[in-house]
């Protein structure tokens, strides 16, 4: 059980909550802070003019509210700011919402009563997903509507996702045993007021990355195989003089997939060799393509930028970001704008950036493979049928550049997108929900181009027919693969054949180390 408050959370702890439904629990010292601040708050707030407490928010904060409606304020903001759209957040995506949420309260800076922390534990070891929209955040003042979403199911209110279901929140609640949330003093400001929206579905834009980005190693070095390139491009000795830890990283993965392939040709055997000096006209391309032979210089940046939003992304997630910071330690209530989005934002526009050009490389090397111009080892396409009578992967190409050509443009950044709203209040924010479900989807896109990628590759494989050279790492790929996907020669729809490959990619675990 892992205990949410007793040290720093991190990326993997994410990942075995949320997808390997790992049971969680408030650390009982870690509690206890949280207990002490609400009753600092309790005390220091008596007789005081405390925004969000006993004044309206954000515009209309210049409003006092009267002693009497200081715990209506707190539901009537939850429910005025439930005005999401859209599509509903997967399942998932909300789960790593909550953990956000409940590790940025379990810092004891949010004011909240324990209530509300036993409450979202206990959404989170039952699976229970609020419903909460993915349009409506701007990323400033936090993620203000999504979280209102999550607000209104934990006072009982809206629906949640149970079971694959949407249900009314207290029929879930009803059914096992679990107390809705009452206000005690700032709850519902505390709830909405952060950035555990884009946090969440940021974390596990990272953990999917991560594994999108193994994959096209993987597939890379695959590629590599097929063609019989040469070995020295993802060599130590090539990549170490090159000083960045991601293409050093890259090349040793490549190396490690490889390292028992007897299809990799070694140049000094077969361009050193003195005969070849009589040829006027090279039968051996002397260098591979840009998209088999710069593997490393262009995934290496990809590497490092995904290691880079991880800490980022980690340090968002065990931070306060709240407004107003409850400080009991120095006995202060101190107003900024630590709910403000931007570092989230920046490091999605990064990797969704990233992400992309991993797309484009992808498309790149499966264009590769299906134009016989250019590899000279393949009949067009990979049609294992005749020629002219089959098409092989031709139609499964018009997806892969189409989902390319859409990433590209999803790639816009929205950290540059400020729209002021709130009666300008908010007259600069960081968009950060938009730019991670962007994110999302540019991930979810490359699954599906790399998935056509390896489909294509496995029937480069048959058509040679070299499966028994293949180093171990790539025939444990190609056999996995063609249980779910047999090798085809007569044309049949393929739709139902891709979407089993990606969810085999997306699902299994990492080939090789990141």
């Amino acid at each position: 059980m892992i205990q949410i408050g007793q040290s720093a959370l991190s990326l993997n702890d994410v990942a075995e909550i949320v997808f390997n439904k790992q049971q969680i629990a408030a650390d009982s010292a870690a509690l206890a802070k949280v207990d002490v601040n609400f009753n600092f708050l309790k005390q220091f707030s008596s007789n005081k003019l405390i925004y969000g407490i006993n004044t309206g928010f954000g515009p209309m904060a210049q409003y006092k509210v009267s002693e009497d409606n200081i715990l209506q304020l707190q539901y009537n903001l939850i429910r005025s700011h439930a005005s999401g759209s859209s599509n509903l957040m997967a399942p998932h995506l909300v789960k790593a919402l909550m953990i956000a949420r409940l590790n940025s309260f379990m810092q004891a800076y949010s004011g909240v009563h324990t209530d509300v922390i036993e409450l979202l534990v206990a959404l989170i070891n039952n699976d229970i997903a609020p419903c909460i929209f993915e349009h409506g955040g701007v990323g400033a003042s936090g993620d203000l509507v999504q979280l209102a979403h999550l607000g209104l199911v934990l006072i009982g209110e809206g629906e949640v996702i149970f079971e694959g279901e949407v249900h009314p929140t207290m029929d879930i609640f009803s059914r096992l045993n679990i107390k809705p949330l009452n206000i005690h003093i700032r709850e519902g400001l505390a709830i909405i007021n952060g950035t555990s929206a884009m946090t969440g579905i940021g974390l596990v834009n990272i953990i999917r990355a991560r594994k999108l980005l193994s994959w096209s190693v993987m597939l890379s070095a695959m590629i590599n195989e097929v063609v019989q390139a040469f070995d020295d491009h993802y060599s130590f000795e090539l990549n170490v003089v090159k000083h960045h830890k991601g293409q050093n990283k890259i090349a040793g993965m490549m190396r490690e997939v490889l390292k028992d392939s007897k299809m990799i040709r070694d140049r000094s055997e077969h361009l050193y060799n003195p005969d070849n000096l009589d040829q006027e006209v090279f039968e051996d391309k002397v260098q591979e393509y840009y998209s088999l032979r710069c593997v490393t210089q262009v995934l290496g940046p990809i590497y490092d930028t995904i290691n880079y939003a991880q800490d980022v992304l980690e340090n968002e997630l065990n931070s306060v970001n709240d407004n107003p910071v409850i400080d009991h330690e120095n006995q202060n209530i101190f107003h900024g704008g630590n709910f403000h989005g931007d570092y989230v934002s920046l490091e999605m526009d990064k990797l969704k950036t990233a992400i992309t050009k991993l797309s484009m490389l992808s498309e790149r090397q499966l264009n590769y493979l299906l134009n016989s111009k250019l590899n000279q080892k393949f009949p067009p396409f990979v049609n294992l049928g005749v020629l002219g009578f089959n098409f092989g992967m031709q139609g499964m190409q018009f997806t892969a550049t189409s989902t390319v050509a859409e990433n590209q443009t999803l790639s816009f950044p929205m950290y540059v997108h400020s729209i002021p709203n709130n009666n300008d209040n908010q007259d600069i924010v960081s968009m950060g929900t938009n730019a991670a479900l962007i994110t999302k989807k540019v991930i979810d896109n490359s699954f599906e181009v790399l998935s056509i990628q390896l489909m294509t590759i496995l029937q480069a494989i048959d058509y040679l027919g070299c499966q028994e050279k293949l180093s171990s790492a790539s025939h444990e790929v190609y056999a996995a693969v063609r249980q779910i996907f047999p090798k085809f020669v007569e044309d049949l729809p393929k739709y139902k054949d891709a979407k089993k490959v990606k969810e085999y990619l997306e699902n299994t675990g990492l080939v090789i180390p990141f």
